[in-house]
């Protein structure tokens, strides 16, 4: 729907879910499955290619019912500079858009949390901002591995393991069950 350089420059909308990860985790290519579209969110083999706030309207309708994708932390090509603006943008959006309700923070089910996930998950209880923990890239995980990998992280994120949503933007694990628990969050019928 939007981009923008500061959460002040977007229009008022009814609610918001924040899409949060690490560069790299697969944001972009979670978006596209979720809405069932290649290259609705654009995908790079480069870490840092998410530099705006980036709006997915749920409803083609113009509801105010929102997606929004921030640029990931952690490794990007990026000037340091312009890693510092992304920080005050991402920090300001999360501590100050009236309309944000949660947020789904990715977590790279074949990595695992890193420390700056888990500093990230600290950072949102800080700020008193509710998430979900949404695991990807579950197809990177060999199946001898999962039920291992899925406690693991779980205690790496210091939440129940039935509470983490398991998916995989490339195979489509999950993400029906994804889009009609966001589709819950944002109020859609």
């Amino acid at each position: 729907m939007q981009s923008a350089a500061k959460h002040s420059q977007l229009p008022e909308s009814v609610v918001e879910l924040a899409v949060v990860g690490r560069s790299n985790v697969g944001k972009s290519s979670l978006l596209n499955a979720l809405a069932n579209r290649k290259s609705l969110a654009k995908t790079s083999k480069t870490p840092g290619a998410t530099r705006l706030l980036n709006v997915y309207e749920h409803d083609p309708e113009g509801s105010g019912r929102w997606l929004v994708d921030l640029p990931g932390y952690g490794y990007a090509k990026a000037p340091k500079q312009e890693q510092e603006r992304w920080a005050r943008m991402i920090e300001h959006y999360l501590t100050e858009r009236e309309t944000l309700d949660m947020a789904l923070i990715l977590i790279d089910g074949a990595v695992g949390p890193t420390s700056l996930d888990v500093q990230t998950l600290d950072w949102f209880e800080h700020i008193d901002v509710p998430f979900q923990v949404i695991a990807t890239k579950h197809d990177k995980v060999k199946p001898s591995k999962l039920g291992g990998r899925k406690r693991d992280l779980a205690a790496g994120c210091n939440v129940d393991p039935r509470e983490i949503r398991w998916v995989s933007a490339a195979k489509g694990t999950g993400i029906p069950e994804l889009r009609s628990e966001i589709a819950t969050l944002l109020g859609v019928k």
